[in-house]
């Protein structure tokens, strides 16, 4: 769009379906880390560094996957006109594919069991990134200005929340009225999966047919409509990260923050059994977490309006480092009080998943506008595989710290009594460790350099 054209208004249809897929992406990012973990070493036995394995190994192939759906997106989008063709294979596929993650056979325990949950978390990952991936790259097409997006957003984010807190409180109580064990996670992932794939269909149904960016704007072209190999679209993803200073400083701040997150989400049922003293807790603890999002996020959306999506930013992250490191003496003295803090990161959280989700379609745009090539999929390709890696690193990162203090895994469903260097590395990971990695996540925010006026008037970047 050019300078002075009146942006039209995002169909309201087009902004419920948009958020609507947050079901899906809340589901899928939320239920594994919080409770595959915990599953593999309490349910099936598999120790907790092979467990640490296991859940990084989807993720090394989401690094590979994930630019390579973005760019044979973004020739859909040269092709047809829309990345929905991406959007509806990945709806139909996951609910199958999650449903299997947490049914393995009763006869497989240990090494086995660990090479049932490797390969149907592959298989669910690569389902995933298929919707992920091109839902990611839509708010640049959809939504016209760097306010539009961030006002498309926010409603996306509250979903979000919402999913967080049904998939995270809902999940483990499902498992639970089934009786626990197997069974119980059974139940889980046949009903959560369902519900995933009901969200993502929702998104597939409004998207709009049409790419607003090159449609709008004569300057940008859709990618070329070839097949993209797998090579060749993580190097343009490799180039996308060199070439672009802004992506580069957003992705690795949004990393290092989906790790903290992703580690605090590990480590909360292991503070609930361990530490509260209750597998139930890990309800209350994301309720805590959660719904406090929901109450800040007119408040995280005028933030943002007043001071800036980056400073917003900050801010947002400085109070969840606070917020996580006020958890360190959770070991010494449990108790009731520790949902404070924890309600205290939720509302830092709120921030932390709108401001990056609203800056990167604005990356994307100017990127489209200084080089006249939509890469708005290889970008959210590489931004995919980035939050993803860093979601499932995090439990891995729980699970070292367990290993390396003494952790004591378990078939079925007895809590074994664990020595007192793992009860202190339960909470180290629950706290310190999410701390020190927001904190870290400043560094590269510090560079990010994109203004509002960058994104909204083409005289500024070009």
């Amino acid at each position: 769009m050019t300078a002075g054209t009146l942006a039209p208004a995002v169909p309201r249809r087009t902004a419920v379906g948009y958020a609507l897929g947050s079901v899906g992406t809340g589901g899928f990012g939320t239920l594994p880390g919080l409770v595959l973990a915990y599953y593999l070493t309490d349910t099936l036995g598999v120790a907790a560094g092979l467990a640490g394995l296991v859940v990084t190994v989807p993720k090394i192939w989401d690094v590979v996957i994930d630019p390579f759906i973005g760019a044979r997106s973004d020739a859909s989008v040269a092709r047809h006109g829309s990345r929905r063709r991406f959007l509806l294979a990945g709806a139909l596929c996951l609910p199958l594919l999650f449903a299997a993650l947490f049914a393995t056979p009763a006869a497989l325990t240990g090494r086995a069991a660990a090479a049932w949950v490797v390969v149907t978390f592959v298989a669910a990952a690569t389902a995933f990134s298929l919707f992920q991936v091109p839902y990611i790259a839509l708010p640049a097409e959809i939504a016209p200005t760097s306010a539009a997006r961030t006002r498309l957003l926010a409603p996306r984010v509250a979903v979000l929340a919402v999913a967080i807190l049904a998939f995270g409180g809902g999940g483990p109580l499902l498992r639970d009225a089934a009786g626990g064990g197997r069974p119980g996670y059974v139940l889980m992932g046949v009903v959560c999966g369902l519900v995933i794939g009901a969200g993502m269909l929702a998104t597939w149904f409004t998207a709009p047919r049409q790419s607003l960016l090159a449609s709008s704007d004569p300057g940008v072209t859709p990618a070329a409509p070839r097949p993209a190999r797998r090579g060749d679209a993580l190097r343009s993803g490799l180039t996308a990260v060199r070439e672009v200073p802004a992506f580069r400083s957003l992705l690795a701040t949004f990393v290092l923050q989906a790790l903290a997150t992703g580690a605090m989400l590990a480590a909360a049922q292991y503070v609930a059994t361990y530490t509260l003293g209750s597998q139930a807790a890990v309800t209350l603890l994301f309720v805590a977490l959660v719904a406090p999002a929901l109450l800040v996020m007119p408040l995280a959306t005028r933030l943002a309006q007043r001071v800036g999506k980056q400073r917003a930013l900050v801010t947002a992250s400085v109070l969840f480092a606070v917020a996580a490191a006020l958890l360190v003496p959770a070991g010494a003295a449990p108790g009731a009080w520790v949902y404070g803090p924890v309600a205290l990161a939720g509302i830092a959280y709120a921030g932390m998943q709108l401001y990056p989700l609203a800056m990167l379609p604005d990356v994307a745009a100017v990127d489209a506008r200084e080089r006249g090539v939509d890469r708005a999929g290889v970008l959210s390709g590489v931004w995919t595989a980035g939050e993803t890696a860093g979601l499932a690193l995090g439990p891995t990162l729980v699970l070292g710290v367990l290993a390396v203090t003494g952790f004591v895994s378990s078939t079925g469903d007895e809590v074994v009594t664990q020595p007192g260097s793992a009860l202190t590395g339960i909470v180290v990971a629950f706290s310190l460790l999410p701390a020190v990695l927001v904190a870290l996540s400043l560094v590269p925010l510090s560079r990010y350099r994109l203004s509002a006026a960058d994104v909204d008037h083409p005289e500024r970047t070009r």
